[in-house]
Formats: C-alpha cells, sequence, structure tokens
C-alpha cells in the first residue's frame, strides 16, 4: 500500500515541486489548493470566498473520504504568497488581509488536519519566513502573517496541542525560493543566494524517510544560501 501524504498549496511553485518529488516515489498525493494539480492522485479544490471555517469543514470532509481510513505520514504546508506596505500604503489592509488568508488560515486548517490524520511520528510542516523572525516595517502583514505561523508552530510542538504521539512539526523559514515568479519580478537578483525548490523537496522526504533526522520538535528552520549552497540553522 503507498504511502500518503498531502501538499497543502500543491499548485504553488514548491507545492507543484513536492508534487512531483513526491509521486516520483510512490507516495500517494493529494493537493489541496484553488486549482488542480494534474500531478496529484487526488485534488481537493478550494472555494476562495469561503472563510475559514467553511474551507476546514469542506477539506475534512474530502480527506475523510478519500483515504481509506489510513493516516498521512505528512502534511507539507507550503500555502501562501507575499504582498507587501507598511501602515500608511493605500492597499495595507487589503493587502494584510490577503496574506493572513494565504498563511494564517492554511495555518490553523493543517493543524486540524493534522490532529485527525497524520500518524503518529508522522511530520507537519508549515511556511514561516525568515523575514518574520525580525521586524517587517515594509512589509507589516506578511511579516505578522508569517510570525503567527511560526507561533502556531511552536504551540503545536508543545505538550497538550492535540497533535498525535511523538509527530514533528517543523517550520521552514527561507529568505528568497527560486521561483518562476521571484526571476520574473526580479531579473538582476543573485539567484545563487536562492533557495532551490528540489533542495527542500529532498529535506522533507528525508525527514519524513527518517523521523531520527529531523531537528527537535517545534524548530523553525531557517534556509540560507550563498553561492548555491544551502545551510540550515534552527531558532
Amino acid at each position: 500500500m503507498s504511502k500518503q501524504i498531502i501538499v497543502y498549496g500543491g499548485r504553488g511553485a514548491l507545492g507543484d515541486c513536492l508534487v512531483r518529488y513526491f509521486k516520483s516515489r510512490n507516495f500517494k498525493v493529494t493537493s489541496i489548493d484553488l486549482k488542480e494539480n494534474e500531478q496529484a492522485d487526488i485534488n481537493i479544490t478550494l472555494n476562495d470566498a469561503e472563510n475559514l471555517e467553511k474551507q476546514a469543514e469542506f477539506i475534512t470532509e474530502q480527506i475523510q473520504s478519500s483515504s481509506n481510513g489510513e493516516p498521512v505520514e505528512a502534511i507539507l504546508n507550503v500555502a501562501g504568497g507575499w504582498a507587501g506596505g507598511n501602515a500608511h500604503d493605500k492597499n495595507f489592509i487589503k493587502n494584510s488581509d490577503l496574506v493572513f488568508k494565504q498563511s494564517v488560515n492554511s495555518t490553523l486548517i493543517t493543524a486540524s488536519l493534522a490532529s485527525k490524520f497524520l500518524k503518529e511520528d508522522g511530520l507537519l510542516t508549515l511556511a514561516g519566513a525568515a523575514a518574520a523572525l525580525d521586524v517587517t516595517p515594509g512589509m507589516i502583514g506578511y511579516g505578522a502573517a508569517k510570525a503567527a505561523t511560526i507561533h502556531i508552530g511552536k504551540s503545536l510542538a508543545a505538550s497538550n496541542s492535540g497533535m498525535p504521539k511523538n509527530s514533528s512539526v517543523l517550520t521552514i523559514a527561507p529568505i528568497t525560493l527560486d521561483t518562476p515568479m521571484n526571476r520574473k519580478w526580479m531579473p538582476k537578483a543573485d539567484t545563487s543566494t536562492w533557495t532551490p525548490l528540489e533542495y527542500i523537496a529532498e529535506l522533507f522526504y528525508k525527514w519524513v524517510d527518517d523521523p531520527s533526522s529531523r531537528p527537535v520538535n517545534g524548530s523553525v528552520v531557517k534556509l540560507t544560501t550563498k553561492d548555491g549552497n544551502t545551510e540550515l540553522s534552527y531558532h
């Protein structure tokens, strides 16, 4: 029987990379996103207009009906997006609302899913950002959303959080990912400092395949890439 994982944000650049990587290693992959990922075995397609509670109920029902009662090895939340703005920006509230829906709502839903569907000693990953480890005056909503994600990850790793026994919650905190969108909007940037998506796919696979390789439960894993080489540090 195939091992199962769930990728939340499976149509984004990193999510698509994860779907393809885990499929190549014979995992049954469920993608959750606003659009289908044709590579995934199962797609749960969200309605962007639904509120947090409705989305969570819908996803839970879909997973219950498609997983055959088998617990999943991992839930990899890589949903999110970037929007900037300081408090005076005309789109400050609009952008903040958007990034909270993308990052915080998806994080809360994946936490709920993990409490129900993740196996004992399974893995939940969350999508933080290195920027949120410090102040973010030019992108306050984004920084706040990612800081909330980091807080949720640390809280889930604490006792009495509702997570399955011996499971791990790890929050990645990249600086810049090497995505097509980032290359489009930052064509003159030094991409040797950007973290390759395949590196993260390989890292997640190692953590799923070998629980002893995981950092301490609750860790925020900062990804720093220099000259094409990525190093991990823990916060």
